[in-house]
């Protein structure tokens, strides 16, 4: 099969470069377009040389459109409003949209279901095939152990983060809550503060920490009585991330229009 055609959005950015020499060290793959937005300083640098990898003469650009006619599909770890532009086109040129971007509303998930009608989306709120594996036992655990034991998710990041708790804490707070068979908007607690009164039976809390260059790190715990069961998961380095996207690009890349999560990827939806 021929090589996969992408299009990284973002370029200029920590994930985004090294999405880029992630597509430059994995085989199947081109980089044939590189995004950023239009008032960006970096607009006309090279892709390659922000990656680290020498000049590619793959140029930073702030339009979209003639970028995805020649492309396969678009690997997005940007910002909602952005995301939701690139889903639209990615729908209107029937075209495969990976979707690692955090901190998108209601509204915005409704949106790109909608896309995913006539595009191929895999969208997750982190590409790791270690968190997604957390995630599935996250599940597990929860619909193993009865509301005894208190769910509480732990995660902390860098202090550049803009958004909290993080995409990833809330796959894994989804993941604990369809376990017990709830919903998670009407259990999560995501902040504490003064006289709260005691912990109500069955709800999901959240904490997030934000400091250094943490990359990720997060911990789903089942507090019961006298005894805890912790899930840890460490991301270390952020090609985690941009493995995971490739591998959900390439698979992608066979399936029919819809919106689909890492869990579909990697085939742990029955776990």
């Amino acid at each position: 099969m021929a090589e996969m055609r992408l299009v990284v959005a973002g370029a200029g950015g920590r994930m985004g470069r090294t999405l880029v020499k992630a597509i430059a060290d994995s085989k199947g793959f081109a980089l044939v377009g590189a995004l950023e937005d239009a008032r960006s300083p970096l607009i006309g640098w090279d892709a390659g040389a922000l990656a680290g990898l020498g000049e590619n003469g793959i140029k930073l650009v702030g339009d979209a459109g003639a970028l995805m006619e020649k492309a396969d599909g678009i690997v997005d770890f940007t910002a909602p409003a952005a995301t939701l532009a690139f889903a639209a086109l990615a729908a209107k040129s029937h075209k495969v949209h990976i979707i690692g971007t955090t901190g998108l509303s209601a509204i915005d998930e409704a949106k790109i279901k909608d896309a995913g009608k006539h595009a191929v989306i895999v969208k997750s709120g982190n590409m790791s095939l270690g968190v997604n594996l957390l995630a599935a036992l996250a599940k597990r655990v929860a619909k193993t152990l009865d509301n005894s034991f208190d769910i509480e998710i732990l995660e902390m990041h860098h202090n550049q983060k803009v958004d909290a708790p993080s995409g990833t804490a809330l796959l894994l707070g989804r993941a604990a809550a369809e376990g017990r068979g709830i919903e998670l908007d009407k259990y999560s607690v995501k902040s504490r503060d003064g006289h709260t009164g005691a912990r109500k039976p069955g709800d999901i809390g959240f904490a997030a920490l934000r400091g250094g260059s943490v990359v990720g790190e997060h911990s789903v715990i089942f507090a019961g009585p006298a005894e805890r069961v912790e899930l840890v998961h460490k991301a270390e380095d952020r090609m985690i991330f941009a493995r995971g996207a490739l591998h959900a690009a390439l698979w992608a890349r066979s399936q029919k229009p819809g919106l689909y999560s890492m869990a579909d990827v990697l085939g742990l939806g029955s776990i």
